[in-house]
């Protein structure tokens, strides 16, 4: 065993100090079982950041052997060590040691699926070329027996250089002997690089040769593949002037009129055809009632109707299914407001723990039973294999709006709420298309409009019939074709200006349907509530508390006596900061046809759009024990100074547009500068949608009214 030595791994942006023997990269081609082998051999020692500067999740997981403690680190899947996506990118440099704030790899262990050794073998013979210690796991060994492939390890391990250890990370079938190895990987002698292609070899020596410091062979056969590129511009820096200057020339010799990337993957891949050759024998092809699914599934026809049957299910559970556990949630929050007041009495303190505080958490807390059931959906149709076909077979209509097909569960998610589908763009790779999505998803009409919607509707929209369809019905399914609407012209127009570029190349390799881990399943939910707990709960939280002290101080000293309770929290409203503000800002929207009143519901409205109803309650003196009818019969008979009414009928259908198109949700700014890294798409997207709404009620309002 070698000696313990202490390494910093910055998660979180929290330096954790941990003592490991060595450190481990895990790599392997997307559904290779690459993360149920690393959430088996880690369990729930593990730890998720995200890299410096990027917002991909880093999950470093701890492994503990009687000889040993070990850091795991599970990449994102990539099929090359030439990368494409980000998500390849951050896997490449943290393989290289290029990536700031990470370890650097002691050793790798290469993921390889026994199912699909074709395109397994082209990535693990790149891991080859770096010449560190390594170890492969042969992972879903059982499904290539009931396939009828045989696979001759020894002769494998023979052949690749390193040990092959066969596994089956499901039911753990193997992975006692793989602890084992892995404890003494630095042990294990280096790989010899198999030389599939010695023209390159020797071009890569000829620039060693004329590099300022030593460099690895790999690094440089990557930069005469792929060229100069950003990730590559560190390997450049080391080369003398000659040998850049010949870079060029030495590129051209080797590739002549072929593209670099598709002559490497033919010599390459005319290896890994030898290999198999050698190393598998298959069973005459037979045709499993599996197999017949998966044909049928991949259809056009048959796929397409699937899927919506599918994102139906998925939409209503998360619409309707988080529905009790949420109430429970409000509840429970509401109860133990109420709680403290009983046993603290009406004082600010007790209001700031009650109102500030517990509404606070539990305007977090609420959104948690939404997210975990997206993402068990999430986890499950991407285990299963499902989730590739998704986005194959919605790829063409969505990008004909400028979107990605693997846009489309992070769209429908966003029905029930906008954070959780934010988070679920994880899924598209492409950088453009995944900021298009997440300025579209916003949008979409989230659970959190509905009470707005349905207050404004039933209270102003008659209840008239227009043909054999109810008009209540017709303005609210207006509502939800305008968001979407609203959406995809959005994503069109970030994808002709702001984000314009060449479409990447859609290619994805459609895995076989699996069972689910669930072992995998329960810490990936673990991991999505933890994040989102800590990191988007820490920013509602805290604007909560903030509008809780606007509404309540300054405390007023003119409310008469006599005053019911609801009165006198009205009176208290407009003398209240919060109150102060929306007089002050009453001009900007006086032209939509709002008062004070509705200008200080909408500040307040700015966490959550929910809080706009309650808001309303108190400035118009109805309390929070009203009923819909109550408000509804106020703000009907609203008035202003000079007697006319607030709520007119443009006006309402205004104040719904505005509502159908601002971002009023903390929340949604907070996932956004999450996800993209950097506050300048929240701020844009919060000033985008308030333009837009505004400038969409004004019209209501002043043609109407015309």
């Amino acid at each position: 065993m070698t000696k313990s030595t202490e390494t910093r791994v910055p998660v979180n942006e929290i330096t954790v100090a941990k003592r490991t023997d060595a450190s481990i990269a895990v790599v392997g081609n997307p559904n290779s079982g690459k993360s149920t082998l690393f959430n088996r051999l880690t369990g729930l020692k593990q730890r998720i950041g995200n890299y410096p500067g990027v917002t991909v999740e880093r999950h470093i997981g701890t492994l503990k052997t009687e000889t040993a403690t070990l850091e795991l680190v599970d990449l994102p899947g990539t099929h090359s060590l030439s990368a494409h996506s980000l998500e390849e990118h951050i896997a490449v440099d943290v393989i290289f040691g290029r990536m700031e704030g990470t370890r650097a790899p002691d050793g790798i262990l290469a993921v390889l699926d026994a199912t699909n050794l074709y395109q397994g073998l082209f990535l693990v013979q790149q891991l080859v070329e770096l010449e560190l210690p390594m170890i492969v796991a042969l992972t879903m060994t059982d499904a290539a027996e009931k396939s009828g492939i045989q696979i001759d390890t020894a002769e494998l391990s023979a052949l690749l250089g390193v040990p092959v250890y066969p596994v089956v990370a499901t039911t753990g079938t193997g992975l006692n002997l793989l602890r084992s190895a892995l404890a003494d990987i630095k042990q294990v002698t280096p790989p010899r690089r198999i030389r599939v292609w010695p023209a390159l070899s020797e071009a890569a020596s000829q620039l060693a040769e004329n590099a300022s410091e030593p460099l690895r062979f790999a690094e440089l056969e990557r930069l005469l593949i792929d060229g100069a590129t950003d990730s590559n511009q560190v390997i450049v820096g080391k080369l003398s002037d000659a040998a850049r200057s010949k870079l060029a020339g030495v590129r051209s010799e080797l590739f002549e009129s072929e593209p670099p990337i598709a002559r490497d993957a033919r010599i390459r891949y005319a290896w890994v055809r030898g290999v198999l050759d050698k190393v598998q024998k298959s069973a005459p092809a037979y045709v499993s009632w599996r197999s017949r699914i998966t044909d049928f599934v991949n259809r056009p026809v048959p796929g397409t109707i699937g899927l919506f049957l599918v994102m139906a299910i998925v939409f209503q559970a998360v619409f309707a299914w988080a529905t009790p556990m949420m109430d429970a949630i409000d509840a429970g929050s509401s109860a133990l407001g109420a709680a403290v007041f009983e046993r603290l009495g009406d004082t600010a303190f007790s209001s700031l723990i009650a109102d500030g505080v517990i509404a606070g958490v539990g305007s977090v807390v609420i959104f948690l039973p939404q997210i975990m059931i997206l993402f068990l959906f999430i986890i499950l149709l991407e285990d299963s294999g499902y989730l590739a076909r998704a986005a194959y077979l919605m790829d063409r209509t969505m990008r004909s709006v400028g979107l990605s097909g693997q846009s489309i569960i992070p769209m429908i998610s966003s029905f029930a709420c906008a954070v959780p589908g934010i988070m679920a763009t994880r899924v598209i790779p492409n950088r453009r298309d995944r900021i298009s999505t997440i300025m579209a998803a916003p949008f979409m009409t989230c659970s959190a409009r509905l009470p707005i919607y349905a207050l404004l509707i039933a209270a102003f929209v008659p209840a008239t019939n227009v043909g054999i369809l109810n008009l209540q019905g017709l303005v609210l399914f207006g509502l939800y074709l305008f968001g979407i609407v609203m959406g995809i012209l959005t994503a069109l127009l970030m994808r002709k200006t702001t984000l314009r570029g060449p479409k990447p190349p859609f290619a994805l390799m459609l895995p076989e349907f699996r069972r689910p881990n669930l072992q995998t399943v329960g810490i990936q939910l673990l991991g999505r509530a933890k994040v989102f707990l800590k990191r988007a709960g820490t920013v509602i939280f805290a604007v909560a508390v903030i509008i809780w002290a606007l509404a309540y101080f300054p405390r007023s000293d003119e409310i008469p006596s006599g005053l019911d309770a609801n009165s006198a929290a009205a009176v208290q409203m407009e003398q209240s900061w919060l109150g102060r503000a929306g007089k002050v800002i009453e001009p900007v929207f006086e032209p939509l046809g709002w008062d004070w009143r509705v200008s200080s519901a909408v500040i307040a409205g700015f966490p959550a759009r929910e809080v706009v109803i309650a808001v309303l309650g108190t400035v118009y003196a109805v309390g929070d024990d009203a009923d819909e009818g109550t408000l509804s019969t106020r703000l009907k008979s609203a008035t202003r100074p000079d007697g006319s009414k607030v709520f007119t009928l443009p006006m309402v259908i205004g104040l719904l547009i505005f509502y159908a198109c601002c971002l009023q949700c903390v929340a949604t700014l907070a996932i956004i500068r999450r996800e993209t890294n950097t506050w300048r798409w929240p701020i844009f997207a919060w000033t985008y949608m308030t333009v837009i709404g505004y400038v969409g009620a004004l019209l209501a309002f002043q043609l109407g009214s015309a």
